[in-house]
C-alpha cells in the first residue's frame, strides 16, 4: 500500500488523472490525501469532485477556503447563480447536494500516527499543537454536519478576529480557527495572521514570518503536510511539506509518495 500527498487540485480534473496514473494509483490498496481546495478555476470542479467521492475510503481531504467557498456559494446561491460558471456547474448539477454533504465531511486537519504527519489546507499558528489543531478542526467540523451548516458558512468570512485564545466563544471562534487552517501564510510571533499577503517569503510585512518559520511553534517536532500557498512552491523538508505547486496557474500538480519520498508532477495547462 501506498499513500500519496496530493496539491491543490482547483478544479483541474485532466491534470489530477493524469498524475494518478503516472503514479500508478490504486485505490483498491493505495491511500490520496489531499491538502485541500478541490475546486475552482481549473474548469472541471464537478468532475473533480465526483471522481474523488467515487473513491471511498481510498481518498482523505482537508478543506481549503475554495471548498468552504463553493459550500457558502450554495447557501447564498443554491441551484446556481453566484456569477463563478464553475461552481455553477457543480450547484446546478443532480448530485449537487450528495456532493456537498459529502465535502462537508471531510475535517480542517488530519493526523497520521504511522507518518507522524499533521495535514492541513494552510497552516498553524506557533501556540498550537498537532492535538490542538485536531480539536479546532473538529469544531468547525461539527457545525458543518450540524443544522447550523449555513448560519456558520455566511458567517465565517473576515480576518478579525486575528489573536487566538482559548476562551474566545461562539462564531468569532469558528472564524478564527477556519482563518488558520485555511488561509494562514504568514503570522507573528502571537500567531496573528496576515491574511492579505499571499507572496513569496520576504514579501511580508515587518514582525511577521511564514507560519512554519517561528522557532517556538509546538508542532516543530511533526511533519506538517499543507497546500494553499502557490508561490511557495513544492517544497519538501523535514518538518513541512508545502505542496501548492501552481497548477492552475500555468505549474504544475504534484503528488508525493509519502513511504519513499518520491515526488510525481504533470504539467498543468
Amino acid at each position: 500500500m501506498s499513500t500519496y500527498l496530493l496539491g491543490d487540485i482547483q478544479g483541474c480534473y485532466d491534470s489530477l488523472q493524469k498524475i494518478l496514473q503516472e503514479a500508478a494509483f490504486d485505490p483498491a490498496t493505495d491511500e490520496l490525501w489531499c491538502c485541500g481546495d478541490l475546486v475552482n478555476r481549473g474548469g472541471q470542479s464537478l468532475q473533480v469532485l465526483r471522481f474523488l467521492k467515487s473513491l471511498g475510503t481510498a481518498v482523505s481531504v482537508t478543506l481549503g477556503n475554495h471548498d468552504l467557498h463553493l459550500l457558502a456559494s450554495h447557501q447564498y446561491h443554491p441551484g446556481g447563480g453566484s456569477g463563478n460558471s464553475e461552481f455553477d456547474g457543480v450547484l446546478s448539477a443532480p448530485d449537487c447536494e450528495a456532493l456537498l454533504d459529502w465535502l462537508c465531511t471531510q475535517p480542517l486537519a488530519c493526523w497520521s500516527e504511522e507518518h507522524h504527519l499533521l495535514r492541513v489546507h494552510a497552516g498553524v499558528i506557533p501556540q498550537w499543537d498537532w492535538q490542538a489543531a485536531i480539536s479546532a478542526s473538529a469544531e468547525v467540523s461539527a457545525v458543518l454536519q450540524s443544522g447550523q451548516r449555513g448560519k456558520f458558512l455566511r458567517k465565517m468570512y473576515g480576518n478579525n478576529p486575528r489573536r487566538w485564545r482559548e476562551n474566545r466563544t461562539g462564531w468569532s471562534r469558528l472564524r478564527l480557527i477556519t482563518n488558520i487552517l485555511t488561509r494562514l501564510r504568514f503570522c507573528d510571533d502571537m500567531g496573528r495572521g496576515a491574511y492579505r499577503f499571499s507572496g513569496p517569503p520576504g514579501t511580508q510585512p515587518e514582525k511577521y514570518k511564514p507560519w512554519y518559520k517561528h522557532k517556538h511553534r509546538q508542532t516543530r517536532d511533526v511533519t506538517v503536510a499543507f497546500g494553499h500557498w502557490a508561490a511557495l512552491g513544492l517544497r519538501i523538508k523535514k518538518r513541512y511539506i508545502a505542496m501548492d505547486s501552481g497548477c492552475v496557474w500555468g505549474g504544475k500538480l504534484s503528488a508525493l509518495r509519502l513511504e519513499d519520498r518520491t515526488i510525481f508532477q504533470v504539467h498543468c495547462p
